[in-house]
């Protein structure tokens, strides 16, 4: 299949929110709340190169939750047609996006131009938020430990407050969105 092919296969982004179950509120939350900035010339610039964009996700990312928001409010503003494709209802394009060639880390954002072709990809988070992850995770016990599995739920509500609440992540986010789809 052509990404094309693949974009026509996705579901509107409405549809998606529609159905989620887990991180729908949160996901919103961000949504309702975050105003992009000022940027009239990176708006204007986007408009004009007609992209459209693939996102690969899942209900239950913690990710995903934090960056469809951004991308969402980035679409408004420069006509970027958004189409949501379920990773694992879609692993034959999920495994050409691996992160660092080998996990599936979502969410993935493939900014198509108006043939098909592929003009940029995001994901799974910007820098600074893979760095509040990587440290997050330095603090977990050793994955046998007997309070691993109770240490690694805490982290994972620690960081979906973080990335609800925190608009500094919002603002990481939109700058990271923002350097992938300006590059081209």
């Amino acid at each position: 299949m052509t990404l094309n092919d693949w974009f026509e296969k996705g579901i509107s982004p409405d549809t998606y929110i529609e159905s989620m179950e887990k991180h729908k509120e949160n996901l919103l939350h961000i949504y309702d709340n975050f105003t992009p900035p000022d940027d009239d010339e990176f708006f204007q610039a986007t408009k004009k190169k007609n992209l459209r964009v693939i996102v690969l996700t899942e209900d239950w990312c913690g990710d995903a939750m934090l960056n469809i928001p951004i991308l969402l409010r980035i679409a408004e503003q420069t006509n970027i047609d958004v189409r949501m494709l379920l990773r694992d209802q879609n692993l034959d394009l999920m495994d050409n996006y691996l992160t660092n060639g080998k996990s599936r880390s979502i969410p993935i954002f493939i900014f198509i131009d108006d043939n098909g072709n592929e003009v940029a990809k995001w994901g799974p988070r910007a820098e600074k938020i893979q760095q509040f992850a990587d440290d997050s995770k330095s603090e977990l016990p050793a994955k046998g430990n007997d309070d691993y599995e109770e240490k690694f739920k805490e982290m994972l509500m620690f960081m979906t407050k973080a990335f609800r609440d925190n608009s500094d992540f919002w603002d990481e986010v939109y700058e990271s969105l923002k350097r992938a789809i300006a590059k081209k």
